[in-house]
């Protein structure tokens, strides 16, 4: 019995610490989980935006956090274009963009880590999130995939690369 209550006290400890520090991000209070200090709020409150959902230059809605997807014709030459082969930690990434009408129509993966079975089923499922994701921001702004931390940055490198590539 006083097992039980002692585990039940620290869980609603744990709870309502996991709680503040969360609380704490989300109104600036905190650091980013990335190492960077969140940028202090200014002006006065009503200088926030209206509710609903941000939107790109275009009128598409835009993540918060990431920048704004390139409106059409975002200065990308029509083409394909392969970026870097960026070496991870479990093996190499690398990405091919297809551009047309100045928007990244398509997005191949030409190398993901497959150094063993795992590396294989992780990257079957980040594959094709990845994939999305960068068709969805227009950019190299992507989300990384939990479970695939190395895979996501070494596609992000490539990217941005391919992307570098098709603006010269």
């Amino acid at each position: 019995m006083r097992r039980a209550l002692a585990a039940l006290a620290g869980t609603a400890a744990g709870t309502t610490l996991l709680l503040g520090l969360r609380a704490g991000f989300a109104t600036g209070h905190g650091t980013d989980p990335s190492g960077a200090d969140d940028p202090p709020a200014s002006g006065p409150a009503s200088a926030a935006p209206p509710p609903g959902p941000v939107r790109s230059p275009g009128g598409a809605p835009a993540t918060p956090g990431r920048p704004p997807a390139p409106s059409p014709g975002g200065g990308l030459r029509a083409g394909s274009f392969s970026g870097p082969t960026a070496q991870t930690r479990y093996g190499p990434v690398q990405v091919r963009i297809t551009v047309a009408g100045g928007r990244i129509t398509d997005v191949t993966a030409l190398q993901l880590p497959e150094s063993h079975g795992e590396s294989v089923r992780i990257n079957k499922r980040a594959g094709p999130v990845l994939r999305q994701e960068a068709l969805t921001a227009q950019s190299a702004a992507i989300d990384t995939v939990s479970g695939a931390t190395y895979t996501s940055q070494g596609y992000r490198t490539s990217l941005q690369g391919a992307l570098a590539t098709a603006r010269a």
